[in-house]
């Protein structure tokens, strides 16, 4: 059994709990569940089905549904853009397409189905999952998952976080997307009860659904933590609250820190940890007695996985301060990449084994910090740049900053910057860096562009403040 096919043993204990206070049981769930997949337009074998998620209870049972009915699921962003997956649907051959968050759209409490006609791609019988590497574009690369490792990831995060069933956390990141559906899956595994909401954490609605029902946990992203910031945080009567948990990019350590201490006051526990879609998705994490002396470390390797690091040629890299590519060996690991509809029945190609695309090192103590992702690369007139090191030499100077460019050009956005600090830093990067200014460009921005998972989009601000001339590589 798996945390989807065993929710039936958990009975009549609370599963989820709506925004209106609406609860659904295990039980419930269950059978909810497995009605989309026997309602009318359902599949009748086996295939590929995409649903259109949203943070609902409709949406959580198809999703559930699928993985008790044995069926492959592409899992989309409901509020995608129409024509970026009807371009996912027809790449990968989807036939059948659930939508639908109640009575909202006409779609009834099962939602709706849609038949887009055909029979569906041929499928591996492991396939379960398939999600895009940039869920908020619809990059049509996607990520190929089984059940196996969904299940195995979701047991290793409750071991480490030490889940039980008296759990109660809030599921407001997207279910769509790995970190938040991770959330959903390791408290299902425990029986925990999980408080689905679609409100973000600045608004007041938020928060008195979160002392309601009594959460106990909360998931965020680098920029939830900066809004907490900004919210004064330390002022929250939040009595219910024992653990904070931080993935989807770098958090500052000095926000690190701040958190931590901010924990460890109130009896709180708070977690840094590190993933990707491709692990389903969690890596490693930090245990909250070591964040204050280990601020800016991604850890130690989740239960039942393990880290190394290795040089181009593939040798294992020993030592302490040295870099190399970050390399994760677990369960969980993917079966591979998926571009067109005939590899989606293709096997396992990696065996477990998965290359991060990360530069890291590893401490005395055997903690890994991130030092810049391969692809965050560019040459500037020779010289090789790592975008995150600069943006990470920004922030720890205090500037607001997101660092991306091409070959020849490094671009810097400042948020919310006036034009004497963009003037000052455009004349200060050049002897910083020891480029000339031509190959260096700053601009101020209202705001950063951010998917829905709260990651910034790079290749969007490169686009809107340096767009290539026809013929320039982007």
């Amino acid at each position: 059994m798996n945390f989807a096919t065993a929710l039936e043993t958990h009975g009549a204990r609370p599963a989820l709990i709506l925004a209106d206070g609406a609860t659904l049981s295990y039980q419930a769930l269950a059978q909810r569940a497995d009605a989309i997949y026997a309602a009318d337009g359902a599949p009748p074998r086996r295939t590929l089905v995409a649903v259109e998620a949203a943070n609902s209870a409709a949406a959580v049972c198809a999703y559930l549904g699928a993985l008790r009915a044995g069926h492959a699921l592409l899992l989309v962003d409901g509020a995608l853009d129409s024509a970026l997956r009807e371009r996912l649907y027809a790449q990968f051959d989807v036939s059948r397409v659930w939508s639908g968050d109640g009575e909202a759209d006409g779609g009834g409490e099962n939602g709706r189905w849609r038949w887009r006609g055909g029979d569906g791609p041929a499928l591996h019988p492991e396939l379960a999952l398939l999600l895009s590497t940039s869920g908020s574009t619809g990059a049509p690369k996607l990520v190929k998952l089984t059940l196996a490792a969904l299940d195995a990831n979701a047991r290793s995060i409750a071991a480490y976080l030490g889940l039980t069933a008296a759990e109660r956390p809030m599921l407001n990141l997207p279910l769509h997307y790995s970190y938040g559906m991770s959330v959903l899956n390791s408290h299902l595994a425990q029986g925990a009860t999980v408080l689905l909401s679609d409100e973000p954490v600045t608004a007041r609605g938020f928060w008195e659904f979160f002392r309601q029902q009594q959460a106990t946990s909360l998931a965020g992203v680098p920029t939830t933590y900066a809004m907490l910031r900004q919210l004064r945080f330390e002022r929250m009567a939040l009595p219910s609250l024992t653990t904070l948990t931080q993935a989807g990019g770098r958090l500052a350590p000095e926000l690190v820190r701040w958190f931590a201490e901010q924990a460890g006051a109130r009896g709180q526990r708070f977690f840094v940890m590190y993933g990707q879609t491709e692990a389903a998705p969690r890596i490693s994490y930090v245990p909250p007695a070591r964040l204050l002396d280990k601020a800016g470390a991604i850890g130690v390797a989740i239960p039942g996985g393990a880290l190394d690091l290795v040089a181009d040629d593939g040798s294992v890299v020993d030592g302490a301060g040295q870099a190399g590519q970050l390399r994760y060996r677990g369960p969980n690991v993917m079966m591979g990449y998926a571009e067109t509809a005939a590899e989606l029945a293709l096997g396992d190609q990696l065996g477990g084994v998965l290359l991060t695309g990360d530069l890291a090192e590893r401490d005395a103590d055997g903690y890994f910090y991130l030092r810049g992702r391969l692809k965050r690369f560019i040459k500037v007139f020779g010289n090789r740049i790592s975008l995150d090191e600069v943006e990470a030499q920004l922030r720890a100077k205090g500037y607001d900053a997101a660092v991306t460019g091409r070959d020849d050009l490094l671009l810097v956005a400042l948020q919310g910057a006036d034009a004497d600090a963009v003037a000052a830093l455009a004349a200060a990067l050049p002897g910083w860096y020891r480029l000339h200014h031509s190959a260096l460009r700053v601009r101020a921005v209202d705001a950063f562009p951010l998917s829905s998972a709260g990651k910034i989009r790079y290749p969007e601000l490169l686009d809107a403040l340096a767009p290539a001339k026809p013929g320039t590589p982007s």
